[in-house]
């Protein structure tokens, strides 16, 4: 057996430090398995970590019946749905259940839920490669990750293993401890939950390499940038929704997005506030920097992770948490 061989072949006990060095090339998309799975990066990154941890130490045990892949899949759905247990979903504002909110009112922080968190988009590679298609963009769209924190860790786990991973039914029950039965009849539920939460739409959504997304997301920076907001309300779309957590209130609507801008952004002029752009989650990032008056420096803000679609910016989760600019490579001031 060789190095090379590891994913179709079972490994011995002298290969234990080379499989584990072997193994790092599913790291990217555990990654991604693992922040379906729970919605939170932050999460996603430890659980990656105890999923290696774990098949290091049980090493002896792999008897070859199985892809190295399939069966760190399984270690890595286990420990996700062990550090599941007993914690609540990770929401964004529109899941609270609380209807639109009035961009006249006070904004309030909510510093105590736990939200959920964007996913850097990794580098495109092969598309014929299965690691590229288990992360695929439409399976970490926010939109979908969302969705997902209304099901139960377990039907969490049996819609991912299924419909995302392709998995059979049965290689589901196993990695979970169920039936096939029990596996079906989680995945029937799931769907009908996310048939409820998840309305299907017509149109499609632009990619962040589109060029269709590029001229939206320049429009979108420089109306910004220029403080034009008369050119930021032609760049919605009649129904679109913006969210920004912590903050608990969501808003529908250009004009009411507007108000909202004009009432409780800090910035008030051109120049006030710059941007770098990026990708999340399969969709086009504008990564704000406000101007800081003490410092004349422009730092990190809030992450614009934008839905696109034909007739304009149809959704805006910005995300408020400067932190989260260092998981996506980028600086903490301009």
């Amino acid at each position: 057996m060789t190095v090379l061989a590891l994913d179709n072949a079972s490994p011995g006990g002298s290969d234990q430090d080379a499989f584990l060095a072997d193994a790092q090339r599913y790291r990217r998309e555990l990654l991604a398995h693992c922040y379906r799975m729970t919605g939170s990066l932050h999460d996603a990154e430890d659980l990656v970590q105890e999923t290696y941890l774990r098949a290091w130490k049980s090493f002896g045990n792999f008897q070859g019946k199985s892809s190295i892949r399939t069966w760190l899949y399984r270690i890595a759905t286990n420990t996700c749905l062990t550090a599941l247990d007993g914690r609540k979903r990770r929401p964004l504002p529109t899941g609270l259940g609380g209807p639109a909110a009035d961009p006249n009112d006070d904004i309030t922080p909510r510093h105590e839920i736990a939200w959920l968190e964007p996913l850097p988009e990794a580098p495109r590679e092969d598309p014929s490669d299965p690691s590229v298609i288990a992360e695929s963009r439409e399976s970490v769209r926010l939109a979908f990750i969302a969705a997902l924190q209304h099901l139960s860790p377990r039907q969490r786990a049996v819609l991912v293993l299924r419909e995302v991973l392709q998995w059979k039914a049965a290689e589901v029950g196993e990695a979970i401890g169920a039936s096939t039965a029990a596996v079906n009849s989680l995945l029937q539920r799931a769907r009908a939950q996310l048939d409820e939460i998840q309305p299907t739409r017509d149109d499609e959504p632009a990619t962040p390499d589109s060029p269709e997304a590029a001229a939206m997301l320049a429009k979108y920076t420089a109306a910004f940038e220029n403080y034009d907001m008369d050119a930021l309300v032609e760049l919605f779309t009649a129904d679109a929704v913006w969210e920004m957590p912590p903050f608990e209130g969501w808003y529908r609507g250009p004009a009411d997005i507007v108000t909202l801008s004009k009432n409780h952004c800090p910035a008030d002029k051109a120049g006030d506030m710059r941007f770098l752009t990026t990708s999340a989650n399969g969709q086009p990032v504008a990564a704000l920097y406000m101007i800081n008056p003490d410092t004349g420096r422009h730092e990190a803000f809030q992450l614009h992770v934008l839905d696109i679609r034909p007739g304009g910016v149809a959704h805006v989760v910005a995300f408020m948490e400067p932190s989260l600019f260092a998981k996506f490579g980028l600086p903490d001031a301009l």
